[in-house]
């Protein structure tokens, strides 16, 4: 019976165009070189009837959106995340079409998981509901692509970077990971200051299972120093996280490391927290950072406090871990200590107050999304420091949003 009922169900697995199209560049993206990405992608958009391809990667300052030079792409000018076309689709990951004569100007987030590439801008005749689809399963190829193939070239390096970058600052950029994740429980930013000179700030995440790990670090010191104790700080720590389980395990490895590798007389402040996203339950170690922001329907309602524990790196420190329970759409801003004492008019620092209020000002606005908000709170927040940045500075954000997402595994 089991056989027969197998027998009469037939499935078509003819190749229609959209994955003739689509198989056609995942066949030859995996060979190819990296420089030869720009004209496959511009092809494979002429087969939809489209021109004009420009694709648009962030660059590391998060202001701007700068086209990818390439043969058969269209190379305009760099578009401004804030107040663009492009940046809008990039801003809420959503497309954007602008209707010109002639046409319609398509611009598609370049999505890899959920973090954002760039944008993808094209121009066809007139647009339908099957060339969105298409389109939008075509732009998340070639975000996949353009990640992938990063790996082997410069070329997107050199495209996203406006100023020179110092040494420090390439090898943080090198040690992070993607700035954002997005998935439907919980979602997280990160924003690096400044983003051509950083050295010891960096923050690192992982979800295991129902368990967001998260750790914001400051390394003492400026340059190459910060930078490499950064880096052994954060090595450490994703040491610990795939062999350890608590916080405190994880605290005493990254003292451990830093204490035997720079001496009694070097440091790195940090936070380290574990996310139940299922239950919205919250552990938390500050080292020596200010303490998080817990913001509520756009306010901050109050600091995350815990009891103070040591730096990493003094030697011997037992943590001290604080719980929290959050709920849901509550967001948890982490900092570091240069977001906050940067010195501003009259020489007195900016200040937790000043930072507070920047939070309440920007949260009665309406909302982009908590990645796009990050970045504008980043930006608002230079602006009212005068533009200065002489001390790393660091925000990393967290929403909570709890729920499941099994219902992503069936296919209908």
């Amino acid at each position: 019976m089991a056989n027969g009922a197998m027998g009469e169900r037939s499935v078509d697995r003819s190749e229609g165009f959209g994955e003739r199209l689509l198989g056609v560049l995942l066949d030859r993206a995996r060979l190819l070189p990296p420089q030869l990405i720009a004209p496959l992608i511009a092809d494979g958009v002429a087969k939809i009837g489209g021109r004009d391809v420009s694709i648009l990667l962030q660059d590391y300052g998060q202001e701007l959106l700068v086209p990818l030079p390439g043969r058969k792409l269209h190379v305009g000018q760099p578009e401004p995340v804030a107040d663009s076309p492009a940046g809008r689709a990039f801003r809420c990951a959503d497309v954007v079409e602008v209707r010109q004569a002639g046409g319609v100007r398509m611009y598609l987030p370049l999505l890899d998981g959920s973090d954002q590439v760039g944008v993808m801008a094209l121009t066809l005749d007139a647009v339908g509901d099957d060339d969105r689809r298409l389109l939008r399963r075509l732009a998340g190829l070639v975000a996949d692509m353009l990640v992938t193939k990063n790996a082997y070239t410069d070329q997107f390096f050199l495209a996203r970077r406006r100023e020179p970058m110092s040494v420090s600052a390439e090898i943080q950029w090198g040690l992070l990971p993607p700035l954002t994740m997005s998935v439907p429980q919980v979602e997280v930013a990160g924003i690096l200051e400044p983003a051509y000179r950083v050295a010891g700030d960096s923050f690192d995440y992982a979800l295991n299972d129902n368990i967001l790990h998260m750790a914001v670090i400051d390394a003492m010191g400026h340059d190459l120093d910060a930078a490499a104790m950064a880096t052994i700080a954060i090595g450490a720590y994703r040491h610990a996280r795939r062999v350890f389980i608590s916080l405190a395990e994880k605290y005493a490895f990254m003292d451990e490391a830093i204490s035997r590798q720079f001496g009694a007389d070097h440091f790195v402040t940090a936070q380290l927290m574990h996310v139940n996203i299922a239950t919205g339950e919250m552990e938390l170690v500050n080292a020596g950072h200010p303490a998080p922001l817990l913001i509520r329907d756009g306010r901050v309602v109050r600091q995350l406090e815990s009891a103070t524990t040591l730096p990493v790196g003094f030697g011997g420190e037992a943590p001290r871990v604080r719980e929290h329970t959050l709920q849901r759409g509550d967001r948890v801003l982490c900092y570091t200590d240069g977001i906050i004492e940067e010195r501003v008019a009259g020489g007195e620092p900016f200040g937790e107050e000043r930072l507070i209020r920047c939070v309440n000002h920007l949260g009665q606005e309406p909302s982009e999304g908590m990645r796009a908000d990050l970045r504008r709170l980043s930006h608002t927040l230079k602006k009212e420091r005068g533009g200065r940045t002489s001390d790393d500075a660091t925000l990393f954000m967290i929403e909570w949003r709890g729920g499941a997402a099994d219902h992503l595994t069936v296919l209908d």
